[in-house]
């Protein structure tokens, strides 16, 4: 297992690119050990839209360029309150689960490495997570968005039971 984090600028937007995670296999073949790698990558704004891809191929360049396609295509828009979610959530995916819960202004983000990266790109400023259960990668990634989409703001909800 390889731990790899990267960020990059995208050149015409001000989207920013990151490698979460990065794996390498290995098969073992007549002619000696064949590698293969996979790319865990993360795409935000910082102003409520990320998005998550996970991609695999024969080189690690491969793997992180579809991992970077995938991710775009993958984004979406959350509903923040401020600088921070509007209320507290826990998700689960697999044998991950995360627990965020709304923090006072200049708290920051207290989370582990994975959920703390989704939620920076996310642009959330100020929040507490904690990882429970696994501690796979992709999971915990597929969690925090699981939990990202089930919040909704009070007009949201107002709105969805038609309360003026």
């Amino acid at each position: 297992m390889a731990k790899h984090t990267e960020q990059k600028k995208e050149k015409n937007s001000e989207l920013i690119e990151k490698v979460l995670y990065v794996n390498r296999c290995s098969k073992v073949v007549k002619g000696g050990r064949k590698f293969s790698f996979s790319a865990l990558i993360l795409i935000g704004d910082g102003k409520g839209r990320v998005g998550y891809g996970f991609a695999k191929a024969n080189e690690l360049t491969d793997a992180i360029r579809k991992g970077g396609e995938l991710a775009r295509k993958n984004m979406n828009r959350y509903e923040l309150q401020g600088s921070t979610i509007p209320h507290e959530i826990t998700a689960r995916w697999d044998g991950a689960s995360v627990m965020m819960k709304p923090a006072p202004e200049g708290a920051g983000i207290i989370a582990g490495s994975k959920v703390r990266a989704v939620l920076e790109m996310a642009g959330v400023k100020d929040v507490t997570a904690k990882s429970l259960g696994a501690n796979n990668p992709i999971n915990l990634v597929k969690a925090t968005f699981k939990a990202l989409e089930s919040l909704r703001t009070r007009e949201a909800i107002k709105s969805m039971r038609g309360v003026a």
